[in-house]
């Protein structure tokens, strides 16, 4: 496959360390992010020094996705590799978040890579050839209180792409999920918290429960050399390098002992996705097909 990439949220954590580890290895990358003009210039005027094209694009909204794929298109000339890394977690009862908190989170963990998706799609569907990867999260397969509505996105996202794999596997474009643990990066510095602080009292001192347990992760993580977030990006850098149609559906990329706990569970799942889709005669489409370049 070429090596012509977009990567979403390339201005902090796992998409900066990303570009700059896909730029070593010669690889063609559109650096995209909110505000590279503002908030965001210093890490836009790095990544650009180090050979990345910034390009702006607001996940939210789908006039500036359409048109931040369009300009990456055009300045690369394909495209070859998506990687959906824009996302946001929360810390909070799940009960204090309103509606609307929830539907900002969607709207960027969720309905963001569906915006990606819908603007990329056309392209590499008419070249038959193309790799969208997924940053999901550990916390796709299993559930940590405190952590709810990201559960709840992260579990979408994960189905998400299960159903883009099957759809669009004869088209030759190839779907693959990279499953983080827990990294100390600025993610955990942007947190979307409950707006609704009107039944705090009612849940008496199991208010103190969460921080104690996010401080015994804190500790758990500094005591653990080998979490570093650089490796998810190397787990990214392995999975693009590897042959097309020849990739894992799902990488778990941790360091405390939890990815190698989830292996048999994702392995049970695809030995019963691959057994249904064979009973209805549909597990052709669990194979993709390059079309065209490789």
């Amino acid at each position: 496959m070429s090596k012509n990439v977009l990567i979403t949220g390339a201005s902090g954590g796992f998409g900066t360390l990303t570009t700059k580890l896909l730029l070593q290895k010669g690889y063609a990358v559109v650096a995209t992010m909110r505000n590279a003009s503002t908030k965001n210039k210093d890490v836009a005027a790095e990544l650009q020094a180090a050979g990345a094209k910034i390009v702006e694009i607001d996940v939210t909204s789908t006039d500036s996705v359409n048109a931040g794929v369009q300009k990456a298109i055009e300045l690369l000339g394909s495209l070859d590799i998506v990687i959906n890394n824009a996302g946001v977690g929360c810390a909070g009862m799940i009960e204090h978040f309103t509606p609307e908190d929830m539907q900002r989170l969607f709207d960027i963990n969720v309905f963001g890579i569906q915006r990606i998706n819908r603007a990329v799609l056309p392209h590499m569907r008419q070249q038959g050839s193309g790799l969208i990867v997924y940053i999901s999260s550990l916390l796709g397969r299993i559930t940590m209180p405190f952590y709810g509505i990201y559960n709840a996105s992260k579990w979408a996202v994960e189905a998400m792409a299960e159903n883009y794999r099957a759809e669009l596997s004869s088209f030759g474009v190839e779907q693959a999920i990279i499953e983080p643990g827990g990294y100390l990066t600025g993610f955990v510095e942007n947190l979307v918290v409950p707006s609704d602080s009107s039944r705090v009292a009612a849940y008496g001192d199991f208010m103190n429960v969460p921080q104690q347990m996010g401080a015994a992760f804190f500790e758990f993580v500094n005591n653990t050399p080998q979490q570093r977030p650089e490796r998810v990006a190397e787990a990214i850098l392995a999975l693009l390098e590897a042959p097309a149609g020849q990739r894992p559906f799902r990488t778990p990329v941790d360091f405390l002992g939890m990815a190698d706990a989830l292996k048999p569970y994702n392995d049970q799942l695809a030995a019963i996705t691959e057994g249904l889709y064979k009973n209805m005669q549909l597990d052709g489409l669990l194979k993709v097909q390059q079309k065209a370049r490789v």
